[in-house]
């Protein structure tokens, strides 16, 4: 076997190695263990959830750029094929308990493991969108849509934002929770993933999943999803940029895991140069909020040319990045892609100084995350009960690392140190909403 062939072998068993270690990590069919912040009947806001959510069955909406999968003309869910056309629609994820008191229960208690089930059910698909690219024509000099293609999408964007508007107005929820998946992860996984993060942060958002043409099979699989993502920036920004002209939407914050972090960040690094070129400050204009960075698959190099070097951050009341050294999916993406990713950092893929000049002048806050099992080494986010708080705590408080909202501490290389009983030792009160 040449030299090229042995190369090639080991990057595809690798990739597939990869794959399958990220397909493990991919299914999320039941609702979390409770977060620390949780225990002992504290802190969850139970009363403060509008009254239309207060159900077992909420509606949890999507924008997917999948290809849908049909049954009896209708469609029925979503594959891992890409579409040139967005959908838009809603699913019911039913929380399996007896009813809203008995949810509230096991959202404090674990109750010795019968933790309450995540069904997907009543999936609509409300809006398609026409195919992307839109039809064009040179008039004047310049490349412009044609007028018929043009009214076409606006007609469906605004039957979007309508929907939109109509849940916020329903609920009052002027905050949208986005969630955006990793690799290896089906259409119905970010209903669930998001409907566990969206319950625990108090049904004080309306959730949207964007979900892109993740879960290719085969040795391959783990290549194929990340070239899915690449296919999808131009999707995501359309999706974010609808949200952000809703009159109604406040503010939007942005939960992203894995290689979902490469889309999402691509987009909002495409918006921020766009409307910084207009004169516009990026943040008023994309109404972004928090973003959370999990476990990003993200080049470090890439991370400082292409984010920090943008000013990428100024687009956000803060960055969230949590980041485990002993992370085993991101180590072998570390070794295939021969870069280290920065969901998987150390100190020494930092330069000196580095973080510290983040934290004060990006509000980037670097978040290392503790003694994490094997099989939760990647997915740590959604399911370890330290972490679910401290993004729950971001979420629900806005307070930055290390006071009394979030008593993270604090490491002498600046790096935040979050440890497998957080907040336990130094549980803040945060039954009230402390900022809005």
């Amino acid at each position: 076997m040449r030299q090229d062939q042995r190369t090639a072998f080991w990057r595809n068993l690798l990739g597939g190695l990869l794959a399958v270690g990220l397909a493990a990590c991919s299914t999320a069919v039941q609702l979390s263990q409770p977060p620390n912040l949780y225990v002992d009947g504290q802190n969850y806001p139970s009363t403060l959830v509008p009254k239309p959510l207060q159900v077992l069955s909420p509606p949890i909406f999507y924008v997917t750029d999948r290809k849908p999968v049909l049954r009896d003309g209708q469609v029925s869910g979503y594959g891992s094929e890409r579409s040139d056309a967005m959908a838009f629609g809603a699913a019911e994820v039913h929380f399996g308990a007896a009813g809203w008191d008995d949810l509230v229960a096991r959202t404090h208690v674990d109750r010795a493991g019968k933790i309450s089930r995540l069904d997907v059910k009543g999936l609509r698909e409300l809006v398609r969108f026409t195919d992307i690219p839109l039809g064009t024509e040179r008039r004047d000099g310049q490349l412009r849509v044609l007028t018929d293609a043009e009214a076409e999408y606006k007609e469906r964007t605004q039957a979007f934002q309508a929907a939109i508007r109509d849940e916020v107005r329903r609920t009052g929820n002027g905050r949208v929770l986005v969630y955006v998946h990793g690799v290896s992860n089906g259409f119905e996984d970010s209903l669930q993933t998001l409907a566990n993060l969206w319950h625990f942060s108090g049904r004080r958002s309306t959730p949207i999943a964007f979900s892109w043409p993740a879960g290719n099979s085969g040795v391959l699989g783990y290549f194929r999803d990340r070239e899915a993502g690449e296919f999808s920036v131009y999707h995501a920004k359309e999706f974010l940029r609808m949200v952000a002209a809703i009159p109604e939407v406040e503010d939007i914050d942005i939960v992203a895991h894995s290689r979902g972090t490469s889309v999402m960040t691509q987009a909002l690094r495409e918006m921020v140069i766009f409307y910084r070129g207009r004169g516009v400050a990026p943040k008023l204009a994309m109404k972004t909020g928090t973003l959370i960075l999990a476990a990003p698959d993200l080049d470090v190099g890439v991370v400082r040319q292409r984010l920090v070097s943008e000013r990428f951050s100024e687009a956000f009341e803060q960055v969230n990045i949590y980041v485990n050294p002993d992370d085993v999916a991101l180590r072998l993406s570390s070794f295939l892609t021969k870069h280290p990713r920065i969901g998987a950092a150390t100190t020494e893929d930092f330069k000196i100084g580095e973080v510290q000049g983040l934290r004060k002048q990006e509000l980037i806050h670097i978040i290392r995350v503790e003694e994490t099992a094997s099989g939760d080494s990647h997915s740590y986010f959604r399911g370890n009960p330290a972490v679910l708080s401290d993004i729950v705590l971001a979420l629900r408080t806005r307070a930055f690392p290390g006071g009394t909202l979030r008593p993270l501490e604090e490491d002498p290389d600046a790096i935040w140190r979050l440890h497998p009983n957080y907040p336990l030792d130094r549980l803040p009160n945060v039954e009230f909403e402390s900022i809005r």
